[in-house]
């Protein structure tokens, strides 16, 4: 697996929030991702920037707080309100910083262009570094308690993703195990995975927890499980042989969320009576088709069907083993009637033995590459099959005794 489709793998959940498809409600953005950041609001006031203060986490609104936005050496200020709003109006086209104190520390937002149409909003989130400290300390304390009965869930981020490489389809469970409490838990035993029965090669992925296992189509993780998310990475390639394949998978555990993901490639279509919807999502390798659905709970497997897969036929192996069956059992004819023929021009019957198996060979070429022979030229096959084998006949008439001696057929 290589880097780029593992970052694709760990990435998959931000296409969602860049869709607007949210995995979970009710989760809150990482205030450390948006701290200082400008989003575009069209619904604000041609150049009307928003700032809001909050400390350690969103929703924790700082008021009464002076903010200062800068443009092109031009400073103006504003005070927060009670929820942490500063509102700037009238501001000139340009580039621009918006900053604040609160509590004795200095927060700045990253420079932002000030939009000619419509506004931008911009967070700043203060305790940042006293929030990750604490949280390390809490984690920390976690881990070094006795673990406590409990249970676990795949979160909401968990998903399916499949792409095809070399011919083959690859699947990459993506799990997140997620333990809700505050220490560790132990939920009883190891998390077991049964994994389709067409899964072959199973194995994990970078960045998967080394408390896993794998054997067969057989994956376990062994607990206690830490407070918060666990990665579990496994990858395997789909062993099908038609282009519509049905897939299930039953996990161990509630599934907060079914999300599966399969790079489009040609016609190729999915569907699920667990999928409340299936979309194309643009990727930088090109396009997913993305299927969602709600909560399964543990033992209810996810169901869903591939459809117009990709097929190679086996046609061009089957032509060669045949051809080689041909001509061994021409060997074997010979052999086994090398007396009873009139002397014949061997030279002649050489040549043109030469020039039907080159005839032969243009035929089957057609073939291999998927071509369907016309009626004339699948006749034309049989009675170039047939001539080549009065050819051996005839030429096997001018086989010497065995054992050696003149006349012996090349």
């Amino acid at each position: 697996m290589n880097r780029r489709l593992i970052a694709i793998l760990l990435g998959f959940g931000t296409w969602f929030l860049g869709l607007g498809i949210s995995p979970n409600a009710q989760q809150m953005p990482d205030p450390s991702q948006i701290h200082g950041r400008s989003f575009p609001e069209p619904g604000l006031k041609d150049g009307t920037v928003t700032v809001r203060v909050t400390r350690e986490a969103i929703g924790n609104w700082a008021p009464g707080q002076r903010v200062r936005v800068t443009v092109g050496g031009t400073t103006k200020t504003a005070t927060t309100d009670q929820e942490g709003r500063a509102e700037f109006t009238g501001l000139p086209a340009g580039e621009a910083q918006a900053e604040t104190e609160v509590d004795g520390e200095t927060l700045k937002s990253q420079p932002f262009a000030v939009p000619t149409s419509g506004g931008l909003r911009v967070i700043l989130v203060a305790g940042l570094a006293k929030a990750a400290e604490r949280k390390k300390q809490e984690e920390a304390a976690a881990l070094a308690a006795p673990p406590i009965k409990g249970v676990v869930s795949f979160g909401s981020d968990s998903r399916i993703v499949m792409e095809f490489n070399n011919d083959t389809l690859w699947v990459n469970y993506v799990l997140e195990i997620v333990n809700s409490a505050r220490t560790r838990v132990d939920i009883g035993g190891p998390l077991q995975i049964e994994l389709p029965a067409e899964a072959a090669g199973a194995h994990f992925l970078e960045g998967s927890t080394p408390a896993g296992s794998v054997d067969g189509t057989h994956v376990t993780v062994t607990g206690p499980f830490a407070p918060g998310t666990t990665q579990l990475l496994v990858q395997f390639s789909l062993r099908y042989g038609s282009a519509t394949h049905a897939m299930t998978q039953a996990f161990p555990v509630p599934l907060q969320r079914s999300i599966v993901a399969i790079e489009k490639v040609g016609s190729l279509a999915m569907s699920s009576p667990q999928f409340s919807s299936v979309g194309e999502v643009p990727a930088e390798n090109g396009v997913y088709l993305l299927g969602e659905g709600g909560a399964l709970q543990p033992g209810m497997p996810l169901t869903f069907t591939l459809t117009n897969l990709p097929v190679h036929s086996h046609a061009a192996r089957y032509t060669a083993l045949g051809i080689a069956v041909l001509i061994a059992g021409i060997g074997v004819w010979l052999a086994m009637n090398p007396k009873g023929r009139a002397p014949v021009d061997r030279k002649a019957l050489t040549s043109r033995r030469d020039a039907l198996l080159a005839e032969l060979a243009q035929l089957e070429a057609k073939r291999r590459d998927g071509a369907v022979l016309p009626e004339k030229s699948e006749r034309r096959r049989q009675r170039v099959l047939n001539e080549l084998e009065l050819i051996y006949s005839e030429l096997d008439a001018t086989i010497g005794p065995r054992g050696g001696g003149e006349g012996i057929a090349a």
